[in-house]
């Protein structure tokens, strides 16, 4: 009631500024890969342009500093309390990292909310900013002729040396099929999984491919094989899992015209998601390709959805956004 009497709004909240903000509190706790497909969803709704590329400019130039799970020892309630997002932003603040001047839903600032935090990084939880866990943010994102409109790949509690991932395709046209390969042990230490048609539109629905990498982890070949996707992973993500890969299948994106053997290269501190394919054959691939798969949905809500939904990089939205509306709704 108070905001409604002080007429601030979503979108006053809701600024470049705090979406940066918002990108660099994921960062630096190693938060969900997810992040590079909401907060451009977010900014897409208050007309906003806040792309998957400027998430992970600020993952890049963003320290991980605090230990959570997976990657990390803790879980949200000992962040919680050992003084929670509060503690984390003024750590962030100290290395210049937060735009202060944006609004809150209190009607002050971050800088005014901070200045009122007492509490201090407790070096097991939530460590200094002057001495992360690492100089980078935990979630990195990649480009490459495997996916020129990008993907995303979560890298908290890896080493460098795990960070960089090449293997021959195994290439799975969804994911019940690379779900039932590997409960079967159907592929061999060493490969790279592809799952495809997983994306917004060839899903549909771009649906989390954890039954996958948990049975993956179950079998202790978490780290002994990459999986890449156009679908996402959430935060519970284990080994080197990359996800979003755009554009996606069902729109005719490099990963729909992978074949079993293909040699893929992933290099999570280059940035660099790769197929060894020229780009001849890459071109004669495309021409020769068959189309989308057909799904069981052709009809309803997920076929309508599936037919407006845009590209994994812009947030799979639906819609033209903040910046076609022709009126504010609040003042109606």
């Amino acid at each position: 009631m108070r905001l409604i009497e002080s007429n601030i709004r979503a979108r006053d909240i809701v600024t470049l500024k705090s979406l940066e903000n918002a990108a660099r509190v994921v960062a630096c706790t190693g938060g969900s890969t997810n992040a590079g497909l909401h907060l451009p969803a977010i900014a897409h709704e208050a007309g906003i342009e806040f792309y998957l590329d400027d998430v992970c400019e600020i993952f890049k130039s963003t320290p991980y500093f605090v230990d959570l799970k997976p990657g990390g020892a803790y879980v949200a309630k000992d962040l919680y309390e050992a003084g929670g997002v509060p503690v984390v932003m003024k750590e962030l603040r100290k290395a210049g990292l937060i735009h202060e001047d944006c609004i809150t839903a209190t009607g002050r600032t971050i800088g005014e909310e901070l200045d009122v935090v007492t509490r201090e990084a407790d070096g097991r939880v939530i460590y200094p900013i002057a001495t992360p866990i690492t100089k980078t943010g935990g979630v990195v994102g990649l480009k490459g002729n495997l996916a020129p409109g990008g993907a995303i790949v979560k890298v908290a509690g890896m080493s460098e040396e795990q960070q960089v991932f090449s293997g021959p395709a195994r290439v799975f046209e969804c994911e019940e099929d690379a779900f039932e390969a590997v409960q079967k042990r159907e592929y061999k230490e060493g490969e790279v999984i592809v799952i495809r048609n997983e994306g917004p539109a060839g899903g549909p629905g771009m649906r989390e491919m954890l039954s996958t990498t948990a049975a993956l982890s179950g079998q202790g070949m978490g780290k002994k094989v990459a999986l890449i996707t156009d679908g996402r992973f959430s935060g519970a993500t284990r080994g080197f899992c990359v996800g979003h890969v755009g554009p996606e299948a069902y729109h005719g994106g490099p990963i729909a015209l992978l074949q079993n053997g293909d040699v893929i290269t992933i290099n999570a501190i280059t940035g660099e998601i790769s197929v060894d394919l020229d780009d001849d054959e890459l071109a004669a691939r495309k021409a020769n390709w068959k189309g989308p798969r057909e799904t069981i949905y052709a009809s309803g809500a997920l076929w309508k959805y599936s037919q407006l939904v845009g590209e994994t990089y812009k947030g799979a939205v639906t819609h033209p956004g903040g910046q076609a509306e022709r009126h504010v709704y609040m003042d109606l």
